[in-house]
């Protein structure tokens, strides 16, 4: 059972920096995809930020291209996204997920972020 617990949100200013961090545990083996999405009230979740570990390759919404930075530490236990220049478009409960080449899906319980002067 694969289990992601998510952290580091909060408030931050427009134009402020934030880094979202996702402890993966369970994962046994094979390469998967582990990335951010985002439900911000009303809306749908997104997609924002997905990393493949079969290449390294990453994958970015257009939103948020150039301000958002998704990485692996080295253990590959934990995924970051650094989150720069924010906007109030920006906040929204920010979930980890992961998807396994078998199609198993996995979600974190989100973290909140907000933007606001």
């Amino acid at each position: 059972q694969v289990q992601l617990v998510e952290s580091g949100g909060g408030l931050v200013q427009p134009g402020g920096s934030l880094r979202l961090s996702c402890a993966a545990s369970g994962i046994t083996s094979g390469y998967y995809h582990i990335g951010w999405f985002r439900q911000a009230p009303g809306k749908e979740r997104e997609g924002v930020a997905c990393l493949s570990t079969s290449d390294g390759s990453t994958y970015y919404s257009s939103s948020v291209k150039g301000r958002f930075t998704i990485s692996r530490d080295s253990a590959g236990n934990t995924v970051y996204l650094q989150m720069n220049n924010l906007k109030p478009e920006d906040e929204a409960v920010y979930y980890c997920n992961y998807v396994s080449i078998g199609g198993a899906n996995y979600w974190g319980q989100g973290t909140q972020v907000t933007v606001s002067s």
